[in-house]
């Protein structure tokens, strides 16, 4: 018995390994549960009882009034309407180039994973299809048809931040897999997860996962002041690099307590992700399309996840040695493209005004 769980030890009789079957959970994880749950639910109840909404109409107002200060060409691109042939082109070619990459993975025989990237591209293109298909019987307002045009027709400020998103979430998901893998191989010398150094290892980083998100939420409180000086573009910059030299620093590191400052670095990019792209997002966004907006720019972090689980696996196969840190160093890579991609964002003014702030 340990910590009221009982514990069944098993050995596998072909590679003489032990392993614990556990029977039972221990009461720190249910309360853990029980904390979270609650602080997220109160954490919703304050935003919803304490946030100022403007309603639609007050923010048509606001666009309007902001339309009469912009010439034509200064106007954001807004044109939702497509043909019906215009949408089938276009799924017909990303249902072909999805059969492409279903076909090259089938005959290589590599990683079934990879079958998700060319699956997404076929079921993007079986949506245009539909689309194509409800506006060809009249159906313009359905929701596929408006969100499926909205995609093709994003704000050059949307568009460009979702390179930046592309980038980010691809170098957090590569952290939230493979941080355990690479500190018990770097630091605690071992890659064996039935081993006490490795469950060492992934106790440590649970450790420096909350270091990360302690830094974070303390460093929010200084994005306004730092925003106000040298603007969102470059606070985001800035703090996206910062991430990215503590992606990198992890693979140069071998003393576990070291690895607090790389985590505090993530935890300053961290703070910048939650909250400036949408701070540089919103000011472009037509008020009657906000929520369709919103919710399409949202796919820009999960496509970036879903790419990542799907192929990073196969890189440390088979370009990585199986070094799992070299997944840390690629996603500190990307982080830094996306510093890079963020100064070439363009982003208007706010028709509610900048606050202050640049």
């Amino acid at each position: 018995m340990k910590y009221g769980v009982k514990e069944y030890w098993i050995i596998n009789p072909e590679t003489k390994r032990i392993f614990v079957k556990i029977n039972g959970e221990e009461d720190t994880v249910k309360y853990s549960f029980y904390i979270g749950g609650t602080v997220f639910l109160a954490a919703i109840l304050v935003t919803v009882f304490s946030t100022k909404e403007y309603s639609p109409e007050q923010l048509a107002a606001f666009e309007a009034e902001e339309k009469k200060k912009t010439t034509v060409s200064d106007k954001p691109e807004n044109k939702t309407s497509f043909a019906a042939s215009d949408l089938a082109k276009k799924g017909l070619i990303w249902s072909i180039v999805g059969i492409i990459a279903c076909f090259i993975v089938l005959y290589y025989r590599i990683e079934k994973e990879l079958y998700i990237i060319g699956g997404s591209f076929l079921f993007f293109g079986l949506v245009n299809f539909v689309a194509s298909l409800l506006i060809h019987n009249k159906k313009q307002n359905h929701g596929i048809v408006e969100v499926t045009s909205d995609m093709y027709t994003m704000p050059k400020t949307m568009r460009q931040l979702a390179v930046v998103q592309f980038f980010t979430w691809f170098a957090l998901f590569s952290l939230w897999i493979y941080t355990t893998r690479s500190v018990a191989q770097n630091v605690f010398g071992t890659t064996d997860p039935s081993t006490g150094a490795y469950n060492d290892a992934a106790n440590w980083v649970g450790i420096l996962f909350a270091a990360y998100n302690l830094m974070a939420a303390l460093f929010a409180f200084l994005l306004p002041v730092l925003a106000r000086h040298i603007g969102r573009k470059f606070t985001h910059a800035l703090c996206l690099t910062l991430g990215g030299i503590g992606f990198i620093s992890i693979f140069f590191i071998t003393n576990q307590y070291m690895l607090l400052l790389s985590m505090a670095c993530v935890g300053i990019a961290w703070a910048s992700i939650l909250s400036m792209p949408y701070a540089m997002l919103t000011q472009s966004l037509p008020a009657n399309k906000m929520g369709v907006y919103m919710g399409i720019f949202n796919y820009f972090i999960v496509i970036p996840q879903i790419l990542a689980a799907s192929v990073l696996g196969f890189l440390v196969t088979h370009y990585f040695n199986e070094n799992a840190i070299k997944a840390l160093v690629l996603g500190g890579c990307t982080l830094l493209i996306a510093a890079v991609s963020v100064l070439f964002v363009e982003t208007p003014k706010s028709p509610l005004g900048d606050l202050g702030v640049k």
